[in-house]
């Protein structure tokens, strides 16, 4: 079941995104300590040349996250998050015709990066922290929610589920409930089932195979599993071998209709974006 919106366009800033096709968001961490590219693009002119390089590539956003949620994070200060990803932001937003996606959950970073020309608040929290609900609500931009149990810093202790799909998808239900409460209305949500967090491995794998189930929430879907540890566990690869197990899991992602795949390798993923594209349009 192909996700089909009543409208395909979502407001985002002053830019518009066309929800009818599938999108690319490059990864832009500019932090000392993410997963995959940890401190590789936290000085201010290799953060714009790797933003510039996958907008060329393709990207139609880019998400600029300024606190790592890998498992065991630790949580940086509000003012230290601002610090970092404010400055990129701003020149982003200067520099590039490109959608501006912000990794946060706290509700100052929210407001600012609002103001300095970010189109979308990616919150992996789901605006639970205090304060974030009625922050994206002031902000008027579209909100991405996604599942997670716990705190990056113990996340992956002991997640346990009934039915992941379904215990899923009513988190989700209930955080978009609380959202339009605020006056967040459902069509400026993206959903995201949250891959890699308070999840192993039989988790991750059972959600993705069942992830078009998520359709009947009515609202597109963000995946993101660039690289991640369901993708070397299962093909036993370290973070640097993981390309082709991520392009898999991008295309079927797109055959169960996710509409942004959030990736660190844009020009590799645009081709599988493109190629579906050219088969469906086929005759």
């Amino acid at each position: 079941m192909t996700f089909v919106p009543s409208s395909t366009r979502l407001p985002c800033g002053n830019r518009v995104l066309d929800l009818a096709h599938t999108h690319v968001m490059g990864i832009l961490n500019v932090t000392p300590d993410s997963f995959s590219d940890g401190g590789r693009f936290s000085q201010l002119d290799a953060a714009l040349r790797h933003a510039r390089a996958m907008v060329d590539a393709g990207a139609t956003l880019i998400d600029v996250g300024g606190e790592s949620t890998r498992p065991g994070a630790r949580m940086v200060s509000p003012l230290e998050e601002l610090e970092r990803v404010a400055p990129i932001v701003e020149l982003i937003h200067r520099e590039l015709d490109v959608i501006i996606s912000v990794d946060t959950s706290t509700p100052a970073v929210m407001r600012e990066v609002a103001r300095l020309g970010a189109g979308l608040i990616n919150d992996v929290r789901s605006l639970r922290r205090e304060g974030a609900l009625d922050a994206a609500a002031a902000t008027g931009l579209p909100v991405c929610l996604m599942h997670m149990l716990g705190e990056p810093g113990d996340m992956q202790d002991n997640p346990q589920y009934r039915d992941i799909v379904g215990d899923v998808g009513e988190f989700l239900v209930e955080r978009v409930a609380q959202c339009a409460a605020v006056g967040i209305t459902p069509d400026r949500i993206i959903l995201d089932p949250g891959f890699g967090f308070a999840k192993n491995l039989q988790h991750n794998l059972s959600l993705f195979k069942h992830m078009d189930a998520l359709h009947a929430l009515g609202r597109p879907l963000l995946v993101g599993v660039s690289r991640k540890s369901m993708i070397g566990l299962a093909l036993n690869r370290p973070v640097g071998e993981r390309l082709h197990g991520s392009l898999a899991l991008a295309a079927l992602a797109i055959v169960k209709g996710a509409r942004i795949l959030r990736v660190h390798d844009v020009a590799e993923t645009v081709d599988v974006v493109r190629m579906l594209a050219a088969v469906e349009s086929a005759e």
